[in-house]
């Protein structure tokens, strides 16, 4: 999760940086302030809550609520669908409880394997090293990656669900995110959150960090996100580019976004009093300051069909016995083909970051900046 540790750039990023700063403190809302615990309403209890209860009086319900001011690393309680998806023991990238026995990611994260029994699923944690008496580690029944992920435009269809084995129960510690429908309305500009255990910084070399971390990003409509991006020519299944099944956010200081490690992860907004999965965190260019272009999502409205068709055909599974052997043999890896027109940052276990070549890195921040300005004089 880019954004939440200073960092030096050289000259000509540190005046772009300033000067975005700048213009953006002059449009922050004066009344955002820290969302206060003992002014909001818990709607779940300390230790655990009924799962019986149908999935739309409990998901998104947090004692968190409405605007929270700032962010940067996670409080306990604040993101309980929060998933670190781990490949053999090792933590490759997120994804997001959405029901007792389900679990959305992103599909280019399973590029290594879709041998369930080669994935654990982490709940119930804010820092990696300390688990608590809420913090579960559970196994993966079922994998259901999209039939046309990367098929038909590149990180198309990015998306997962996962079929846990045994069903997890609630608590204010962990809790599925509401899935938004096509007919959820989402306002325009509005500020939402990505969350993950991602790298800080993508110049230096270092461990994923061992505390959940956050990042306020405003929603972009698609037109405007279109422009950061080259057009890609016709028959062009290849270059990144923004379609439907996508969904763009950015932060306007230009110093916050999604980063390797954060992939499948969720990127939340608050509405209606609940809090909503509007999109798995998919794809983004360099996360080194300035932060020059937008975060990508997978829109997950687009896939609310195809999520409660997959998980009306798939049964709760039953329980295995312990000692039972794998459903099938592991399957070979299969590298991806290098990405053309960027430089592949080869980083298998941490998802997908993209980096711009420098006249895109110039236009795209010339870009946001317009935006700044256009926005100043509204």
């Amino acid at each position: 999760m880019r954004g939440t540790r200073a960092q030096q750039s050289g000259q000509g990023g540190y005046g772009a940086c300033l000067l975005a700063a700048l213009l953006w403190l002059s449009l922050l809302p004066q009344h955002a302030q820290a969302a206060d615990p003992a002014n909001t309403t818990s709607t779940i209890n300390k230790t655990t809550t009924r799962t019986t209860l149908p999935l739309s009086e409990i998901c998104g319900r947090t004692k968190f609520q409405g605007k929270i001011f700032g962010g940067q690393m996670a409080a306990p309680e604040r993101w309980p669908w929060q998933v670190s998806l781990r490949l053999y023991g090792r933590h490759i990238c997120g994804a997001v409880l959405i029901d007792k026995n389900w679990i959305a990611g992103a599909a280019h994260c399973f590029q290594r394997s879709h041998n369930p029994n080669d994935y654990q699923v982490r709940l119930g944690y804010t820092k990696m090293s300390s688990p608590t008496k809420y913090s579960r580690e559970l196994s993966v029944y079922k994998l259901i990656v999209h039939k046309d992920y990367d098929k038909f435009h590149r990180q198309g269809s990015d998306i997962v669900l996962m079929q846990l084995e045994s069903p997890v129960e609630f608590s204010s510690h962990i809790l599925p995110a509401c899935v938004p429908d096509k007919n959820t309305k989402i306002p325009k500009k509005k500020a939402c959150w990505a969350s993950g255990w991602g790298n800080l910084r993508e110049d230096v070399r270092q461990p994923l960090p061992d505390d959940l971390y956050e990042a306020e990003l405003i929603l972009m409509d698609n037109e405007e996100c279109k422009m950061f991006f080259p057009r890609p020519s016709p028959g062009d299944t290849k270059s990144y580019y923004i379609y439907d099944d996508m969904v763009c956010a950015a932060d306007y200081s230009m110093t916050k976004s999604i980063c390797a490690g954060d992939s499948g992860g969720p990127f939340v907004c608050f509405l209606d009093g609940s809090w909503y999965v509007v999109g798995l965190t998919s794809w983004s260019s360099s996360c080194e300051n300035p932060i020059v272009s937008p975060s990508v999502f997978a829109r997950v409205s687009y896939f609310d069909n195809w999520i409660k068709e997959h998980k009306q055909a798939s049964p709760d599974p039953k329980p295995k016995e312990p000692d039972s052997p794998p459903d099938h043999p592991r399957p070979p890896y299969k590298p991806k083909p290098p990405l053309g027109g960027y430089e592949w940052d080869s980083n298998k276990d941490q998802g997908t970051v993209i980096k711009p070549v420098v006249c895109m890195a110039m236009l795209s921040s010339l870009v946001l900046l317009l935006q700044l300005i256009l926005l100043r004089n509204l």
